[in-house]
């Protein structure tokens, strides 16, 4: 199936960056809630010293977000993309609205009550991000690959920007009373209207785009249902239960177990890319780097470098010659970001700030670049619902890998006083 063009420009390529700017605001908007509370746990830390609020609300989330996508990925095939995106970004406006308010209500004071509502909303972001993420990486893995790069650029994106927020407003109200508490509400006020932000542009602009009409037509062609809403959106009616009587053939799919069976090296890729980024980011860099002569700038230091090189990592594979493609290859690469196990350890033991930022830069750099390579690759040869179910299938061995690198996490704190 195919659009008709006026002006006789290849429908596949018109609006391709003004969509590649879109995924990227979309996928800011996918992690900029929690990437805010990550970002902000220096001042969850002096509310909740006693609580671990680094380590406590990645491992909330991680379930809420893996149980979640598993229940999504197994009935994807069956699901309301529009719905779904939609539901998500909504729950990530109004979980911001809730940090505000249970803050503004409790009048920045810590506790076990106010502690186990920042929980809840930790949580809440989890079932938000299996909305969104897989949802959207599963629509884009049968769009062009530029336009999933955008999106995943789009997530380290979000890291950087809370990460210069933070730094901002720690310099900004670092001197003055309340100064961890106002840079906390700022945050999340902007948060919010992020939110609210990507709400209106997936509802109202990404369907619109003749780009993104193209590609979604193509599904509806091969047999996908997710894209039904969507089309109607963007002003496209489908014929493909038509379709699907003149040619049954065409129609047909791999299961989501042939394709998970096809995959299971990409699969193992990401869960081993996650649980060992999450193994460091952010529990052990938050409390156990030492001390050094940054002071209190060194925790929001770490996480801003994190940031930036995973960011740079995932524009890395546009450029071919660095693009790995090969599965062993990738494989290789990945395995051998398990010597940094030993690099982060012997470092904060004995080295100093320079080589734990060094270290920390690297980290970043590998996630972004092995993270994009793998879900670029993965989808090709594939139909348009195969890749949909192939994108949700990756995504969510991506956040089983997140939730066992959260729970390792702990095992920083063996020998150590709770």
């Amino acid at each position: 199936m195919a659009i008709a063009d006026g002006d006789g420009a290849p429908t596949q390529f018109k609006g391709k960056y003004a969509a590649m700017m879109v995924c990227w605001l979309l996928g800011i908007g996918c992690l900029f809630s929690w990437n805010s509370m990550v970002t902000i746990e220096d001042y969850y830390g002096y509310l909740f010293p006693r609580y671990h609020p680094s380590r406590v609300l990645s491992l909330v989330y991680q379930p809420f977000a893996v149980g979640t996508l598993a229940i999504l990925a197994y009935n994807e095939a069956k699901l309301n993309t529009r719905r779904r995106n939609l539901t998500g970004y909504i729950l990530f406006f109004i979980s911001s609205i809730l940090v505000l308010v249970l803050d503004l209500a409790t009048s920045g004071k810590g506790g076990i009550g106010t502690f186990i509502g920042i929980c809840a909303v930790s949580g809440a972001f989890g079932i938000a991000d299996a909305h969104v993420q897989g949802g959207m990486v599963g629509d884009l893995s049968f769009m062009h690959p530029e336009l999933i790069q955008s999106f995943l650029a789009g997530l380290a994106a979000s890291g950087i920007l809370t990460s210069t927020l933070r730094l901002i407003t720690k310099a900004a109200f670092e001197n003055s009373q309340n100064g961890f508490r106002k840079g906390a509400i700022l945050f999340f006020a902007i948060s919010a209207f992020f939110e609210l932000l990507c709400v209106l542009l997936y509802a109202f602009v990404f369907p619109k785009l003749p780009i993104v009409r193209y590609y979604r037509s193509k599904a509806a062609s091969e047999g996908s249902k997710t894209v039904s809403a969507d089309l109607v959106a963007g002003g496209i009616q489908t014929h493909s239960k038509q379709e699907a009587e003149e040619d049954p053939k065409h129609m047909e799919r791999l299961s989501t177990k042939e394709l998970f069976f096809e995959n299971m090296d990409y699969a193992l890729d990401l869960f081993l890319i996650y649980v060992l980024t999450l193994s460091f980011f952010p529990g052990f860099l938050s409390e156990d780097t030492g001390s050094h002569g940054l002071r209190g700038w060194y925790v929001p230091v770490l996480i801003a470098m994190y940031n930036v090189w995973d960011l740079i990592g995932r524009y890395l594979p546009l450029l071919k010659f660095l693009k790995i493609e090969s599965r062993k290859g990738l494989m290789v690469a990945i395995l051998s970001r398990f010597l940094l196990i030993p690099a982060f350890y012997f470092t904060a033991k004995y080295g100093d700030q320079g080589w734990m930022i060094m270290l920390t830069s690297f980290l970043g750099l590998t996630n972004g670049f092995l993270t994009v390579c793998v879900l670029t690759s993965a989808p090709k040869g594939y139909k348009g619902p195969e890749q949909n179910a192939l994108g949700n299938l990756l995504v969510l061995f991506l956040l089983g890998g997140i939730f066992a690198g959260v729970t390792l996490d702990w095992l920083w704190l063996i020998g150590k006083r709770w």
